[in-house]
Protein backbone atom coordinates (compact mmCIF):
# COMPACT_ATOMS: atom_id res chain seq x y z
CA UNK A 1 0.00 0.00 0.00
CA UNK A 2 1.47 3.27 -0.50
CA UNK A 3 3.08 5.42 2.40
CA UNK A 4 2.95 8.87 1.22
CA UNK A 5 6.11 11.10 0.80
CA UNK A 6 7.18 10.48 4.51
CA UNK A 7 8.02 7.54 6.87
CA UNK A 8 5.24 6.08 8.77
CA UNK A 9 3.91 6.95 12.34
CA UNK A 10 3.58 4.75 14.78
CA UNK A 11 2.04 4.96 18.10
CA UNK A 12 2.64 2.18 20.30
CA UNK A 13 1.82 1.42 24.00
CA UNK A 14 3.24 -0.08 26.70
CA UNK A 15 6.64 0.50 25.00
CA UNK A 16 8.94 -0.18 27.62
CA UNK A 17 7.39 -4.03 28.68
CA UNK A 18 8.17 -6.90 26.61
CA UNK A 19 7.02 -6.88 23.22
CA UNK A 20 7.18 -2.89 23.28
CA UNK A 21 10.64 -2.79 23.34
CA UNK A 22 11.77 -5.60 20.87
CA UNK A 23 9.42 -3.70 18.42
CA UNK A 24 11.04 -0.36 18.92
CA UNK A 25 14.78 -1.99 18.65
CA UNK A 26 13.69 -3.95 15.69
CA UNK A 27 11.69 -0.71 13.73
CA UNK A 28 12.99 2.54 15.17
CA UNK A 29 14.81 2.68 11.80
CA UNK A 30 11.90 2.34 10.09
CA UNK A 31 9.31 4.14 11.90
CA UNK A 32 8.72 7.18 13.39
CA UNK A 33 7.80 5.76 16.78
CA UNK A 34 5.91 7.27 19.67
CA UNK A 35 6.61 4.92 22.14
CA UNK A 36 4.29 5.62 25.40
CA UNK A 37 5.41 4.17 28.32
CA UNK A 38 5.00 4.30 32.75
CA UNK A 39 8.11 4.05 33.75
CA UNK A 40 10.48 1.67 31.25
CA UNK A 41 11.67 3.21 28.47
CA UNK A 42 12.93 1.00 25.28
CA UNK A 43 16.70 0.65 24.84
CA UNK A 44 16.95 2.57 21.53
CA UNK A 45 17.98 6.06 20.85
CA UNK A 46 15.23 9.04 21.86
CA UNK A 47 14.97 12.41 22.98
CA UNK A 48 16.32 11.34 26.63
CA UNK A 49 18.92 8.96 26.12
CA UNK A 50 20.72 7.88 23.29
CA UNK A 51 24.55 6.22 21.93
CA UNK A 52 27.70 7.25 22.19
CA UNK A 53 31.70 6.00 21.42
CA UNK A 54 33.35 6.43 24.56
CA UNK A 55 36.56 6.95 22.82
CA UNK A 56 35.28 8.96 20.80
CA UNK A 57 31.79 11.05 22.25
CA UNK A 58 31.54 13.87 20.93
CA UNK A 59 31.08 12.07 17.24
CA UNK A 60 27.75 10.94 15.60
CA UNK A 61 27.30 7.80 15.17
CA UNK A 62 24.66 6.70 12.66
CA UNK A 63 22.31 4.92 14.90
CA UNK A 64 21.19 7.82 16.87
CA UNK A 65 19.77 9.16 13.09
CA UNK A 66 16.38 7.66 13.82
CA UNK A 67 14.75 8.56 17.32
CA UNK A 68 11.99 7.22 18.96
CA UNK A 69 9.49 9.91 20.62
CA UNK A 70 9.38 8.82 24.51
CA UNK A 71 5.78 9.91 26.01
CA UNK A 72 5.82 8.99 29.69
CA UNK A 73 2.04 8.35 30.59
CA UNK A 74 -0.04 6.23 33.42
CA UNK A 75 -2.94 5.23 30.88
CA UNK A 76 -4.83 4.55 33.44
CA UNK A 77 -5.34 8.16 34.62
CA UNK A 78 -7.60 10.16 33.71
CA UNK A 79 -6.77 12.90 30.95
CA UNK A 80 -3.51 10.91 30.09
CA UNK A 81 -4.71 9.37 26.63
CA UNK A 82 -6.02 12.66 25.36
CA UNK A 83 -2.45 14.29 26.34
CA UNK A 84 -0.76 11.06 24.29
CA UNK A 85 -2.67 11.96 21.39
CA UNK A 86 -1.90 15.45 21.26
CA UNK A 87 1.93 15.12 21.82
CA UNK A 88 1.60 12.74 19.09
CA UNK A 89 0.01 14.47 16.91
CA UNK A 90 2.15 18.02 17.34
CA UNK A 91 5.32 16.29 17.25
CA UNK A 92 4.82 14.59 13.88
CA UNK A 93 1.16 15.84 12.39
CA UNK A 94 -0.61 12.60 12.08
CA UNK A 95 -0.40 8.68 12.95
CA UNK A 96 -0.14 5.79 10.53
CA UNK A 97 -0.27 2.79 12.91
CA UNK A 98 -1.98 2.77 16.25
CA UNK A 99 -0.87 0.03 18.35
CA UNK A 100 -2.34 -1.11 21.11
CA UNK A 101 -0.14 -3.04 23.45
CA UNK A 102 -0.69 -1.74 27.38
CA UNK A 103 -1.96 -4.55 29.11
CA UNK A 104 -2.28 -5.52 33.02
CA UNK A 105 -2.27 -8.78 34.16
CA UNK A 106 -2.90 -10.24 37.36
CA UNK A 107 -3.56 -13.37 38.01
CA UNK A 108 -6.11 -15.49 40.38
CA UNK A 109 -4.12 -19.55 40.59
CA UNK A 110 -6.40 -20.40 43.32
CA UNK A 111 -9.39 -19.45 41.41
CA UNK A 112 -12.18 -16.58 40.85
CA UNK A 113 -13.94 -17.83 44.38
CA UNK A 114 -10.68 -16.92 46.65
CA UNK A 115 -11.42 -13.91 48.74
CA UNK A 116 -11.76 -11.19 46.71
CA UNK A 117 -9.00 -11.02 44.55
CA UNK A 118 -10.86 -11.45 41.12
CA UNK A 119 -13.30 -8.88 42.38
CA UNK A 120 -10.91 -6.58 43.14
CA UNK A 121 -8.90 -6.98 39.74
CA UNK A 122 -11.97 -6.67 37.34
CA UNK A 123 -12.32 -3.20 36.94
CA UNK A 124 -8.44 -2.09 36.54
CA UNK A 125 -7.79 -5.20 33.87
CA UNK A 126 -11.08 -4.16 31.82
CA UNK A 127 -10.22 -0.47 32.29
CA UNK A 128 -6.75 -0.73 31.11
CA UNK A 129 -6.94 -3.89 28.24
CA UNK A 130 -10.23 -2.72 26.97
CA UNK A 131 -10.86 0.92 28.16
CA UNK A 132 -7.91 2.54 26.84
CA UNK A 133 -7.39 0.57 23.51
CA UNK A 134 -10.97 1.84 22.91
CA UNK A 135 -10.48 5.46 24.12
CA UNK A 136 -7.11 5.69 22.64
CA UNK A 137 -8.71 4.71 19.39
CA UNK A 138 -11.79 6.96 19.81
CA UNK A 139 -9.43 10.04 20.79
CA UNK A 140 -7.09 9.41 17.77
CA UNK A 141 -9.88 8.89 15.30
CA UNK A 142 -11.64 12.58 16.51
CA UNK A 143 -8.63 13.95 15.98
CA UNK A 144 -6.73 12.93 13.15
CA UNK A 145 -9.15 10.65 10.95
CA UNK A 146 -12.13 12.18 11.02
CA UNK A 147 -12.40 13.78 7.74
CA UNK A 148 -9.40 12.43 6.07
CA UNK A 149 -10.66 9.75 4.47
CA UNK A 150 -8.51 10.23 1.26
CA UNK A 151 -5.14 10.78 3.37
CA UNK A 152 -6.03 7.68 5.60
CA UNK A 153 -6.56 5.28 2.48
CA UNK A 154 -3.14 6.96 1.02
CA UNK A 155 -1.63 6.24 4.31
CA UNK A 156 -3.05 3.01 4.82
CA UNK A 157 -4.02 3.83 8.53
CA UNK A 158 -4.29 0.82 11.00
CA UNK A 159 -4.67 -0.17 14.43
CA UNK A 160 -3.45 -3.20 15.39
CA UNK A 161 -4.75 -4.34 18.98
CA UNK A 162 -2.49 -6.80 20.78
CA UNK A 163 -4.75 -9.82 22.24
CA UNK A 164 -3.74 -13.26 23.21
CA UNK A 165 -4.70 -16.92 22.58
CA UNK A 166 -6.20 -16.75 25.98
CA UNK A 167 -8.92 -14.57 24.49
CA UNK A 168 -10.68 -17.76 22.86
CA UNK A 169 -8.97 -20.62 25.35
CA UNK A 170 -9.39 -21.59 28.81
CA UNK A 171 -6.36 -21.97 30.22
CA UNK A 172 -4.91 -22.94 33.94
CA UNK A 173 -3.64 -20.86 36.28
CA UNK A 174 -6.08 -18.55 37.49
CA UNK A 175 -6.61 -15.79 33.90
CA UNK A 176 -10.56 -15.76 34.20
CA UNK A 177 -10.26 -12.22 34.43
CA UNK A 178 -7.55 -11.64 32.22
CA UNK A 179 -8.85 -13.69 29.10
CA UNK A 180 -12.02 -12.01 29.83
CA UNK A 181 -10.76 -8.11 28.77
CA UNK A 182 -8.76 -10.50 25.88
CA UNK A 183 -11.73 -11.77 24.29
CA UNK A 184 -13.64 -8.20 24.83
CA UNK A 185 -10.60 -6.63 23.31
CA UNK A 186 -11.07 -9.34 20.17
CA UNK A 187 -14.48 -8.00 19.64
CA UNK A 188 -14.29 -4.81 19.88
CA UNK A 189 -11.86 -4.91 17.30
CA UNK A 190 -14.23 -6.44 15.08
CA UNK A 191 -16.75 -3.37 15.63
CA UNK A 192 -14.13 -0.87 15.32
CA UNK A 193 -13.46 -2.51 12.07
CA UNK A 194 -16.74 -2.25 11.38
CA UNK A 195 -16.78 1.56 11.91
CA UNK A 196 -13.87 3.35 11.19
CA UNK A 197 -13.85 1.36 7.31
CA UNK A 198 -16.28 4.55 7.01
CA UNK A 199 -13.15 6.94 6.73
CA UNK A 200 -10.75 4.42 5.78
CA UNK A 201 -9.18 3.16 8.79
CA UNK A 202 -8.41 -1.07 9.41
CA UNK A 203 -8.53 -2.57 12.22
CA UNK A 204 -6.95 -5.94 13.38
CA UNK A 205 -5.39 -7.64 16.36
CA UNK A 206 -3.23 -10.04 16.93
CA UNK A 207 -3.81 -12.92 19.46
CA UNK A 208 -0.02 -14.34 20.52
CA UNK A 209 0.96 -17.77 22.18
CA UNK A 210 2.61 -17.46 25.04
CA UNK A 211 5.86 -15.30 24.39
CA UNK A 212 9.10 -15.61 24.72
CA UNK A 213 8.28 -18.97 25.81
CA UNK A 214 6.48 -20.33 23.29
CA UNK A 215 6.81 -17.97 20.62
CA UNK A 216 9.79 -15.65 19.73
CA UNK A 217 9.09 -11.94 20.73
CA UNK A 218 10.74 -11.04 17.49
CA UNK A 219 7.77 -12.96 15.56
CA UNK A 220 5.07 -11.10 17.33
CA UNK A 221 6.87 -7.83 16.42
CA UNK A 222 6.83 -9.18 12.42
CA UNK A 223 3.25 -9.68 12.75
CA UNK A 224 2.38 -6.50 13.75
CA UNK A 225 4.40 -5.22 10.93
CA UNK A 226 2.77 -7.24 8.56
CA UNK A 227 -0.52 -6.17 9.27
CA UNK A 228 0.41 -2.93 9.05
CA UNK A 229 1.67 -3.12 5.20
CA UNK A 230 -1.00 -5.74 4.23
CA UNK A 231 -5.03 -4.38 3.22
CA UNK A 232 -7.02 -7.24 6.11
CA UNK A 233 -9.32 -5.98 8.60
CA UNK A 234 -11.84 -6.94 11.05
CA UNK A 235 -9.87 -9.96 11.96
CA UNK A 236 -7.56 -11.77 15.23
CA UNK A 237 -4.82 -13.39 13.90
CA UNK A 238 -3.28 -16.07 15.93
CA UNK A 239 0.63 -15.69 16.20
CA UNK A 240 2.16 -19.21 17.28
CA UNK A 241 4.41 -21.29 18.27
CA UNK A 242 6.40 -23.23 15.21
CA UNK A 243 5.23 -26.72 14.93
CA UNK A 244 7.36 -29.63 16.34
CA UNK A 245 9.76 -30.90 13.87
CA UNK A 246 8.36 -33.64 12.12
CA UNK A 247 11.02 -36.55 10.84
CA UNK A 248 12.05 -37.01 7.06
CA UNK A 249 9.36 -39.85 7.02
CA UNK A 250 6.40 -37.59 7.68
CA UNK A 251 7.75 -34.11 6.69
CA UNK A 252 5.84 -32.23 4.00
CA UNK A 253 7.32 -29.77 1.24
CA UNK A 254 7.33 -26.17 2.87
CA UNK A 255 5.20 -24.44 0.18
CA UNK A 256 5.22 -20.69 1.59
CA UNK A 257 6.26 -18.20 4.31
CA UNK A 258 4.18 -18.78 7.39
CA UNK A 259 1.36 -16.14 8.06
CA UNK A 260 -0.40 -15.23 11.92
CA UNK A 261 -3.70 -18.01 11.91
CA UNK A 262 -6.85 -16.25 11.96
CA UNK A 263 -8.54 -16.61 14.96
CA UNK A 264 -12.65 -16.31 14.72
Amino acid sequence: MPNGDQRRVALVTGAGGLLGSVFCGAYYQNYDIVAVCRDRVPAVPSQEEWFIDPLAPREELPENASRVYVIRADLAREGEVERVVDLALAKFGGVDLLVNNAARIELQPNGMVDGDTALDEFEPQFAMNVGVPLRLSTRLAQRCWLGADLRNRERNRNIVNVSSLSGSEVYPGGQAIYSATKAALDHLTRHQASEFAEFGVRVNGIAPDSFPHRVPTQKVAAAITELDAGSMTGLVFGVLAPPEPESPETAEPETAAEQPAPQG
